[in-house]
């Protein structure tokens, strides 16, 4: 038997009109510009499936810009993103591509930050303003956004892993899914987590050496653009 809660059959507050096509999308935008960690100066949107073939009547493109700056689905300037994005001057665009084999709700969001770094993010809306986090950055990642969300840049030395997941262990934090991507000079690392994040948590991790970066997200997502960017490293 299957047992659904008040918000899987009502669906989230939004500004409408479809949950998986705008709710979703926004919530999409959301987390990639959270875990992109810095202001973005461009953005582009690969669209797939339903996405690129109606996405543009339900708001799609709005939401995923929306998202991108900070705007919830529920915020009422969703509708007004392509102007407030071009008010900060933030350059954006939206293409049609086949992504393979993926919901058809799914769009591939590539942004450029203001000091020029790349982030990518393949995620899809799957359905009730619910979404899955597929890719980031190119490490395969199964996120739903659910639960908290850490994220770290940092120097590819020994015992910078072990170190980061001891303070982790010393909080009771069980790590869910854990994915590593390593580079000639740096190492990215995402992990999704169970259990309470207490106060202070991401400035112990920030101290570790050889930690570069550190995102932070509880299971909500960021109220505003500057919530959702941290202080560049």
């Amino acid at each position: 038997m299957n047992y659904y809660g008040v918000f899987d059959i009502t669906g989230p507050v939004m500004t409408g009109p479809s949950s998986s096509h705008t709710a979703g999308a926004a919530r999409l935008g959301l987390f990639a510009g959270y875990l992109c960690g810095e202001p973005v100066r461009e953005a582009c949107f690969i669209l797939h499936g339903s996405f690129a073939e109606t996405g543009a009547g339900h708001g799609t493109d709005k939401a995923l810009l929306a998202g991108i700056l900070g705007i919830a689905c529920s915020d009422g300037r969703l509708k007004q993103s392509f102007e407030l994005a071009k008010k900060r001057g933030i350059r954006f665009r939206f293409v049609k591509a086949d992504l393979g084999n993926v919901h058809p709700n799914t769009v591939r969001i590539e942004l450029i930050t203001q000091s020029g770094r790349r982030f990518s993010m393949l995620g899809s809306s799957v359905g009730g303003g619910s979404i899955q986090i597929l890719e980031i950055d190119g490490v395969e990642v199964v996120f739903g956004g659910e639960r908290p969300i850490l994220a770290t840049v940092h120097r590819d030395e020994p015992g910078v892993i072990a170190s980061l997941t001891a303070v982790l262990y010393s909080h009771n934090i069980n790590i869910g899914n854990m994915q590593v991507r390593r580079t000639e000079e740096k190492t990215g690392m995402y992990m999704e987590l169970d259990g309470q994040l207490p106060e202070g948590l991401k400035a112990k991790l920030e101290r570790i050496p050889g930690v570069l970066k550190v995102l932070l997200l509880d299971g909500r997502e960021p109220e505003t653009a500057e919530e959702s960017w941290p202080d560049s490293v």
